[in-house]
């Protein structure tokens, strides 16, 4: 029983005289920058039988020219058709989780705004807002 709690006593003492893993290491030279972008998303979704549903919406938007060629930022959130009237008034917030390239480890959010829409047919465009901060 003595020997019992001598290993007990010993295995709780242990990690605290065992400071190697606690010291933080500083990953060098990563500032974190903040990007802002401004681009406008286009919805038909009119057809001969359309529906509407609330969805999960996943987009990678991708650049193929300029300063951010072959990076891309993953918009990932609760996107409900039915909830958002579109409105220049209405704004829509995302969230964004993640990206390539310049865009790794990225976070932020993008807001929506409607900038025209037909309530017959289901389509829109939305003016899209977005701000990043990345490595």
């Amino acid at each position: 029983m003595v020997f019992a709690w001598v290993m007990i006593f010993c295995l709780a003492i242990a990690p605290v005289y065992g400071q190697h893993y606690s010291k933080p290491i500083k990953l060098g030279g990563r500032v974190e920058k903040k990007t802002r972008l401004r681009f406008f998303y286009h919805d038909f979704p009119g057809g001969k039988n359309p529906t509407t549903f609330t969805a999960v919406l996943y987009a990678d938007f991708a650049f193929t020219t300029g300063r951010f060629n072959g990076s891309s930022f993953s918009l990932f959130s609760r996107y409900p058709p039915t909830d958002f009237v579109p409105s220049p008034d209405l704004i829509c917030e995302m969230a964004i989780v993640g990206g390539r390239g310049a865009f790794k480890m990225a976070k932020g959010f993008a807001l929506l705004r409607a900038t025209s829409s037909n309530a017959m047919t289901g389509d829109a465009s939305l003016e899209v807002n977005v701000t990043l901060y990345h490595y």
